[in-house]
């Protein structure tokens, strides 16, 4: 009885120390993972912090997985927020995420331009409440209206799509020098970073089983991990922007292509770790957007046609990558990039009656954002957890499947695609 007693008195006594227990929320730059030695380092302000993780650790969306999967999204230099506690001498991570994610339920993402600036739960929208802009119509979200095109509409204006006809009624096999000739090739291209890959991987294993094909059309993948918009908008900084259209280059040569082949052209981008507050991401991305359109015409020079789409569903994401709802406000980008040329902007003109060519012409590619109902993505599907890998923001085969399927039913029946991709 006295050895019961006294069992319940340490209970007791544990669990009034642990309820007693300093816990501080701190936010900071990740600097290492160390996962054999269940370590983690975070620089705040001017130190950095050595602290202990364990397996109660918790991290958005890790119930049930080990420490290594729990943090395999989390990427050294990114911003995260962390709740530590003083044990035994010990610094312990009770809880981390991406600084980019709100406290609150999985899935909701921060708006603040910048760190203690993140936005209350109050400015941040559920998930399940966001409409894609292709049902959104004449809806507003932040006050701006929805669909594809102006006015709520998902349909080309009659003159764009009149003239976007005019313009595929010139694609043909061109050869090396960009010069018409029956044994050429028409290039369709993909640019963008690893989910644009991703997709057109998937894409082009569709591809390979359409039997309706045509014979002169090559495709060639230019889209490259970690490759952002803000990375790709300048091909002359001697850095990373350079090197991603010198790969570009490479990989047309290593298919048998030139520049001056290349005639239509896939762009999906977005940018790394998105946190200002709607609509400041959108408008920069659309900046971004408007800039490699102006690229595309400066070095594919026959390059007339220029699909664009947004990212695709992000409400699995674990990490900073470019979680909801930045993924979602994404197609905010494309839609304000193309209503700029349907507004005659000079700086997007691809009409040689107007002036000098700054960009091709610019339509929506697939959209293929949806939400958990199924809404998006063409109507027909949503994006299931299966579809992406474990930091919920890249594809998974399946995913990849998926994606390359949707593209291939959008060239292959697109008023403006599909004369040119399919067999005559």
């Amino acid at each position: 009885m006295f050895r019961r007693l006294f069992l319940v008195v340490l209970l007791l006594a544990a669990l009034a120390w642990r309820s007693a227990e300093a816990q501080e929320t701190r936010q900071g730059t990740l600097r290492k993972i160390d996962i054999a030695n269940r370590t983690v380092v975070v620089r705040v302000g001017a130190a950095d912090l050595e602290m202990t993780l364990t397996d109660e650790t918790r991290v958005p969306g890790g119930d049930g997985r080990t420490l290594a999967e729990k943090l395999s999204s989390f990427t050294e230099g990114s911003e995260v927020v962390f709740r530590v506690v003083e044990r035994r001498g010990r610094r312990v991570v009770l809880g981390m995420r991406p600084a980019a994610m709100a406290m609150g339920p999985p899935g909701r993402a921060a708006h603040g331009a910048a760190a203690g600036d993140r936005g209350s739960l109050a400015d941040v929208p559920d998930l399940a409440e966001l409409v894609p802009l292709d049902r959104l119509g004449n809806g507003t979200y932040r006050g701006h209206t929805g669909g594809l095109y102006p006015d709520g509409r998902n349909q080309r204006p009659k003159e764009h799509e009149a003239a976007g006809l005019k313009l595929a009624a010139q694609v043909r096999p061109l050869d090396a020098g960009g010069r018409p000739h029956p044994e050429g090739r028409i290039v369709l291209l993909s640019l963008g970073m690893s989910n644009a890959s991703q997709a057109w991987q998937g894409f082009q294993l569709a591809l390979g089983g359409y039997a309706r094909r045509n014979p002169r059309l090559l495709v060639v993948d230019g889209a490259q991990s970690n490759m952002t918009a803000a990375t790709i908008r300048n091909p002359d900084d001697g850095g990373r922007g350079t090197l991603y259209w010198a790969v570009v280059d490479r990989r047309l040569e290593q298919a048998s292509a030139t520049p001056a082949q290349v005639q239509a052209v896939w762009l999906k981008q977005a940018n790394f770790g998105p946190r200002a507050p709607f609509p400041a991401y959108a408008r920069q991305l659309q900046s971004d957007l408007m800039r490699i359109a102006q690229i595309i015409s400066q070095r594919f020079p026959n390059a007339r046609l220029a699909y664009v789409s947004s990212r695709s569903y992000a409400g699995d994401s674990t990490g900073t990558i470019n979680p909801e709802p930045f993924a979602y406000e994404s197609g905010f980008a494309v839609k304000w990039l193309i209503e700029e040329q349907l507004e005659h902007n000079s700086a997007l003109n691809f009409d040689e009656s107007r002036g000098a060519v700054t960009s091709p012409w610019l339509s929506w590619g697939p959209y293929l954002w949806a939400n958990r109902r199924g809404e998006g993505a063409t109507g027909r599907t949503a994006w299931e957890r299966a579809d992406f890998a474990k930091d919920g923001t890249h594809l998974s085969r399946a995913g990849q499947r998926k994606a390359g399927l949707i593209l291939l039913e959008f060239f292959g029946s697109d008023s403006t695609a599909a004369g040119w991709f399919n067999q005559r």
